[in-house]
């Protein structure tokens, strides 16, 4: 082998391979799909995890525990803190104030639970579906009070009851 043959075959840019330009390029007629079968029809796109028929890796590895995910509860969360710096003075804090003070928004969680992160100072009548221990524990040195109350969730439209 001498240095001029190192190069050879090693092409710095692969030309691409143009297919359906005659029998005479050697990828004429069916362009190098084959005959007939999805594969050489047009639009056709290989998933990824498809096997060539051999059974995916997913089906074939066994399932095991337990999955609750339809009936998982999301809570929207709120610290103790951040009722400490939102609400200036004591008085009732529920789901109106809260929104209103932009603390919970949309409706995607099944309830609001309060949590025990920072301090609390005034007296607060908190109004929640859950509450941490920590919180009820604060809220209540506080000279707060935790109620918890069912979640009654988005609003329906009144003219839709009406119509019904």
């Amino acid at each position: 082998m001498q240095l001029h043959d190192i190069s050879q075959g090693i092409e710095r840019r692969k030309k691409r391979k143009r297919v359906g330009r005659g029998v005479g390029s050697g990828h004429g007629k069916t362009s190098s799909k084959g005959h007939k079968g999805h594969s050489s029809r047009q639009g056709f796109k290989i998933g990824a995890l498809f096997e060539g028929g051999q059974i995916t890796l997913a089906r074939r590895v066994p399932k095991r525990g337990f999955f609750n995910g339809a009936f998982k509860k999301h809570y929207a969360l709120i610290n103790i803190g951040d009722l400490e710096v939102v609400f200036t003075e004591a008085g009732v804090v529920d789901e109106a104030a809260l929104r209103a003070k932009k603390l919970v928004r949309g409706y995607a969680h099944t309830g609001i639970k309060v949590l025990g992160d920072g301090e609390l100072t005034k007296a607060l009548e908190v109004h929640a579906t859950k509450f941490s221990e920590s919180a009820a524990k604060k809220i209540a040195a506080a000279g707060g009070k935790a109620v918890e109350v069912p979640y009654i969730g988005k609003p329906q439209n009144d003219e839709a009851e009406a119509a019904s």
